[in-house]
């Protein structure tokens, strides 16, 4: 492997750019600069980011350098595994039935409706007064 792969996922309003390289020794995913454990303090976020290198089992494989912007730290924590799901099946494509049998190449399109007019927020209405 010569150059970085490149590819991005998204969740909600959260991009991830992710750049695969070879490992250096053990796995290290760096988000916007820092380590990912640092850049998301809370488990079930760092579980979420570990998930698709787990399942597809290239574990001291792989470098990842991920830029993420927008959205939430649960949105940000998703579009990160996606990305990293795509970049591993650009690098090996047999990873693809492995990593599809467990839901990590599906984009989530789940997003927040726009508010409506005459509305308190995009479902909720106002306080019906009979008189």
């Amino acid at each position: 492997m010569a150059e970085k792969i490149n590819s991005i996922g998204r969740r909600k309003e959260a991009t991830a750019r992710v750049f695969l390289t070879s490992a250096s020794g053990d796995t290290k995913i760096t988000v916007n600069g820092k380590d990912y454990k640092t850049y998301f303090p809370q488990v079930i976020y760092q579980k979420s980011v570990e998930e698709a290198v787990q399942a597809a089992e290239v574990m001291n494989k792989y470098d990842f350098i991920v830029n993420v912007q927008g959205g939430g730290t649960k949105g940000q924590a998703e579009a990160v595994r996606l990305g990293i799901a795509r970049a591993l099946v650009k690098e090996n494509s047999e990873l693809k039935p492995k990593l599809k049998s467990v839901h990590l190449l599906t984009r989530d399109p789940r997003a927040v409706e726009r508010k409506k007019s005459g509305r308190k927020k995009a479902r909720k209405r106002f306080q019906f007064s009979k008189r």
